[in-house]
């Protein structure tokens, strides 16, 4: 008898609520797989290309959805059923389009997992998650599969290896009937603890979000290419799912180039969208870059990472219709602005209430928000109960203001974390690394800002009697060793004799970030007048 993943634990919706979405039609008796295989039929010869130097592909929708049913398939043969976790975790690749669309057109849970992760958010994902299967890559840039690291799971396929060995003789029929209540996705982020969180999401919640996504982007927006991994859920939705629904072609590269992706706009003509501003920012700072690359350039939608108002401006001057938006793993679209939408609200403000979405600020400002595309909750109860209440609000951990038109600006964080690029970094996990290092005596990790990913890891250290301030390629080398991903390693570091405490002991990180900042202010001031 085949031995299936365990139950996922979901919180509970309030009735109320779930009879509210429905009445509304934003929430739907439709799966994944369902609104896949309609759109794959549909839209059959749009073609899907990979720009990529080591694995490029060129193919139609009907190539690769029969190898996601020859997949599909195979798992089937050895005994994957709705439910169970499938996880991957590769580039931009079509095998990744393959094993998403398989694991929809089975009813099981996707785990995507960023092509990034060092063995050590790898596994503890995989512990976590407990998947059946797992796809990943041989090796790619940095990444290079470790068996051991996958010895639990009970099929796994390595592409470059014995990936096509999973493959069925004839593609599966049909699409798995599955409850659109039901888990459909767990997605890591992390955040202020040690360690990832799973975040769980329906079929529900997904399809809004893709349809919530679809009904603000520009209709004749033309080819768009994708740069987000997509071991990032919105990245796997944004190249496998949105083309696939909205009829036009799936375009992605598997590394960010600037000059690769310059050159494709002009021979293949693809857009860029937007999506965290070291997207959009590369490019503009690029040589190659010139005012005829402008036309590629749709409306572009910032988000995913702090939005500094200089770039906003920036891009405005130079003619473009730029909006910001606001959300995360657990609530994908809070707030956003339309592209019709005042100047000062599109570029000073992350935007009002998405459709469905509520929020409410708490007495000390921290935003509350529920909708049709909030998450499940954790894989980890503790956090679930922590983070949502019974009447479906989700606490955000972030703090904000809303103007008297109802536009949300966020103002700070509660919660202890640091957004490179559009990717979480847990402070804590960075701590807890340096002060495995032999001179660090106390280490408190905050955002630094940095003028092409928003933010970056600045370590403030305190050191131990006797010993000198480790250099950043010491720490580089430490982190290396420790298995840590790269977008994790601190970029900046300070030395303290002691930090501001609270009465209790506690650091004082608010004025611990004040000082950080104040630095890069005092070091621009500097090269200024050098």
């Amino acid at each position: 008898m085949a031995i299936h993943s365990p139950k996922l634990p979901v919180r509970s919706i309030p009735p109320a609520l779930s009879r509210h979405y429905e009445a509304m039609g934003w929430w739907t008796r439709e799966t994944l797989g369902e609104i896949l295989a309609e759109g794959l039929n549909k839209h059959s010869d749009k073609g899907f290309h990979v720009h990529s130097v080591v694995r490029p592909y060129t193919g139609t929708f009907a190539d690769v959805e029969l190898v996601a049913r020859r997949l599909a398939a195979g798992l089937w043969a050895r005994g994957i059923r709705p439910g169970d976790v499938i996880a991957f975790q590769l580039p931009n690749w079509m095998e990744a389009a393959a094993t998403f669309w398989a694991s929809s057109l089975l009813g099981a849970v996707t785990v995507p997992i960023v092509h990034f992760y060092g063995p050590r958010e790898l596994g503890f994902i995989l512990n976590d998650a407990q998947p059946r299967v797992f796809i990943t890559a041989e090796n790619f840039g940095r990444m290079t599969y470790s068996p051991g690291v996958s010895e639990h799971v009970p099929v796994v396929g390595v592409v470059g290896r014995d990936f096509d060995e999973l493959l069925g003789d004839e593609p599966l029929a049909g699409v798995a009937t599955v409850d659109p209540a039901s888990p459909a996705l767990i997605a890591y982020t992390s955040g202020t603890t040690r360690e990832p969180k799973g975040v769980i999401h329906s079929h529900r919640s997904l399809i809004f979000e893709t349809r919530q996504l679809l009904s603000n982007y520009d209709p004749d927006r033309g080819r768009q290419l994708t740069a987000l991994p997509v071991g990032h859920f919105i990245g796997m939705l944004g190249a496998f799912l949105f083309p696939v629904v909205d009829g036009i072609p799936a375009d992605m590269c598997d590394e960010w180039d600037p000059t690769r992706v310059l050159s494709l706009m002009n021979s293949d003509g693809v857009a860029i969208g937007g999506g965290p501003p070291y997207f959009v920012t590369s490019l503009l700072d690029h040589p190659d870059f010139t005012r005829d690359h402008l036309r590629h350039f749709g409306p572009i939608g910032l988000g995913g990472s702090t939005v500094p108002a200089a770039v906003s401006r920036r891009l405005t001057d130079l003619g473009l219709t730029v909006t910001r938006s606001y959300g995360s793993t657990e609530h994908p679209s809070v707030t956003g602005s339309a592209t019709t939408a005042p100047e000062e609200k599109r570029l000073l403000t992350d935007g009002s209430t998405r459709t469905g979405v509520e929020i409410r600020l708490t007495q000390d400002g921290e935003i509350l928000s529920r909708g049709p595309d909030l998450c499940l909750g954790y894989t980890d109860e503790s956090l679930t109960a922590a983070a949502f209440d019974d009447d479906g609000w989700y606490h955000t951990g972030d703090i904000g203001v809303i103007d008297e038109d109802g536009y949300l600006t966020i103002t700070d964080r509660k919660s202890d974390i640091i957004i490179r690029g559009g990717e979480n970094i847990g402070a804590a996990a960075v701590e807890d690394v340096l002060l495995t290092m032999p001179a660090i005596a106390e280490a408190v990790v905050v955002a630094a800002p940095d003028p092409r990913f928003g933010e970056r890891a600045a370590a403030v250290l305190r050191l131990k009697p006797g010993h000198t301030m480790p250099t950043l390629d010491e720490v580089r080398a430490h982190f290396a060793e420790a298995g840590v991903a790269r977008q994790k390693w601190p970029e900046e570091l300070h030395e303290v004799d002691e930090y501001p405490r609270t009465a209790s002991g506690k650091v004082r990180k608010h004025l611990v970030r004040q000082y950080v900042a104040e630095s890069a202010r005092h070091l621009d001031r500097e090269e200024s007048h050098a």
